[in-house]
């Protein structure tokens, strides 16, 4: 078990089963599971899951901050419902894979659960998946979970 999980959350199907992996993974009484959003601009429309809707590929940032914020709270409820009791929400900018490992170093995480396919999957083909940057430059050991 792991005291301290980060779990990148996009709204998408792959960040959904990841979480759902990282809660089973937690020693329930004294860990926390640090949840993740950096808002990207999408190049097209996209539904996310947990009842938030679409959103749109002109939105601005402040928009997708919005969209953020509901985001990880519908993680952070589905989170609950799996049975984790310490529960951090992180919001941040920047290039994802990036985000991610800076919080994971800046919150001595012990691994990283994330999803194989994001939102972003048109772009993951052409310059390389956020999964597989993160796979290769983090510190921690990170738990790759597809559909």
């Amino acid at each position: 078990m792991y005291a301290r999980i980060l779990v990148p959350v996009d709204g998408s199907e792959s960040a959904k089963q990841a979480l759902k992996v990282a809660c089973k993974l937690l020693d329930r009484e004294d860990s926390t599971l640090y949840l993740l959003h950096v808002p990207e601009t999408l190049a097209y429309t996209t539904t996310l899951v947990w009842g938030i809707g679409a959103i749109d590929a002109g939105t601005t940032l402040a928009e997708r901050e919005k969209v953020g914020e509901q985001l990880l709270a519908q993680a952070v409820s589905s989170a609950q419902a799996e049975g984790a009791k310490h529960i951090e929400e992180l919001l941040t900018q920047g290039d994802p894979a990036r985000a991610i490992i800076e919080a994971a170093n800046a919150n001595n995480i012990d691994t990283i659960v994330m999803g194989s396919r994001g939102l972003s999957d048109l772009a993951g083909v052409v310059i390389g998946s956020i999964s597989h940057k993160v796979g290769h430059s983090a510190k921690c050991p990170v738990i790759t979970v597809s559909q």
